[in-house]
């Protein structure tokens, strides 16, 4: 039987990039400082979100013309809640595994272990090449990336490590004090296979971007077929952008006033970048390789999710995606205090009703 512990989970985008979540000029009520962040941070918190995760970018683009760095800034909001917990996105490149091992420990003991960590493979080229970074292909990235997260676990968990890898060495080194267990979460993302093999041998999570039930079904038939071959278990974040309303032509207007207000010079950007994340992998496959102007409005196709409607259509689409796999639901909005609020109250319990009624059908049957 489906027990309590299975139920989604829920988290949001912190915000802690300025432009919001889509690139239209449409009116955003949402701030990037971190007194609006602080403040939502408490209302997703009291309204039934489990997750928060902060952005990680360098330099500005496509409207995020400023950046709040994405760990100190994910400790600001753990030190103003108490239950959330908060996903701070990190690097390979501009972070070396031993300074986020370190302060990932120190946040993790003073935030009682609410935080986590969401690996970027890194995809904005211009980023790089701006820092002096060393730009790798697609593949090479992702294997970094499997390397970054060993060299974590390997820190977070044992005395005088030692790693040889390709891009990290590592000779005796022991750190203290280590994370309080349960350790750490690791989150990645991608939709690519080599994200999708990364994922079945190292990471906790896997976060993909928003699509059909169907075709997340076949992402999540793959990664766990694979990390069952491995001996290891991975969750499912699946990517959403979120329009509820208490009408559903009142929420399909809202989209179409997002897209007839896209700035159209913005998204050419945002989508000549991404040609270097999906399409450049050797299948062609991932992240953005198949997405239309419409979709890349939302950074993360979050409108092919269709959480678009009222509360009560949004919650059984959203256990359309739980059925086909998904574990935890990341959302984006328009405006997000409000929006946040209005979601927990309205569709969350809705979406608890319905695991409720799965979970006494299921009863029944056995």
């Amino acid at each position: 039987m489906t027990s309590h512990s299975d139920n989604l989970k829920f988290a949001y985008w912190v915000p802690n990039v300025s432009g919001g979540l889509v690139i239209s000029n449409i009116e955003q009520r949402t701030g990037w400082d971190i007194d609006y962040n602080r403040k939502l941070a408490q209302i997703a918190e009291a309204n039934g979100f489990d997750y928060a995760l902060s952005q990680i970018r360098f330099t500005a683009g496509y409207g995020a013309d400023n950046q709040h760095e994405s760990v100190s800034f994910s400790h600001a909001l753990l030190a103003a809640t108490t239950t959330l917990k908060v996903i701070a996105a990190i690097l390979p490149g501009p972070w070396n595994p031993a300074l986020a091992a370190k302060q990932i420990a120190t946040i993790n003991h003073l935030t009682n272990g609410r935080v986590a960590v969401n690996v970027v493979s890194g995809w904005f080229r211009g980023e790089f090449a701006a820092i002096g970074e060393l730009w790798l292909d697609h593949d090479e990235r992702y294997r970094r990336s499997e390397e970054f997260i060993r060299a974590l676990r390997g820190i977070w968990t044992e005395d005088n490590f030692t790693l040889k890898g390709d891009f990290y060495r590592f000779t005796n080194y022991s750190m203290k004090p280590k994370p309080i267990d349960p350790q750490p979460e690791i989150f990645q993302g991608g939709s690519s296979r080599a994200a999708r093999d990364m994922a079945s041998r190292v990471s906790d999570w896997y976060f993909t971007n928003g699509n059909t039930p169907e075709e997340i079904r076949k992402q999540v038939d793959d990664i766990r077929a694979k990390a069952k071959a491995n001996g290891h278990k991975v969750k499912i974040g699946v990517n959403a952008f979120a329009i509820a309303r208490e009408g559903e032509q009142e929420a399909r207007a809202v989209l179409d006033e997002i897209i007839a207000k896209a700035n159209p010079e913005a998204v050419q950007g945002f989508a000549d970048q991404v040609k270097n994340a999906g399409k450049a992998s050797p299948e062609g496959e991932g992240n953005w390789a198949k997405s239309s102007f419409e979709d890349l409005v939302q950074y993360n196709d979050g409108f092919r999710s269709n959480l678009i409607g009222t509360p009560e259509q949004i919650a059984e689409r959203i256990i359309k995606l739980k059925d086909a796999g998904a574990d935890l639901i990341l959302l984006g909005f328009l405006h997000f205090q409000e929006e946040v609020e209005f979601f927990g109250k309205r569709v969350i319990p809705l979406v608890r009703e319905l695991e409720a009624a799965r979970d006494r059908e299921l009863l029944a049957a056995e």
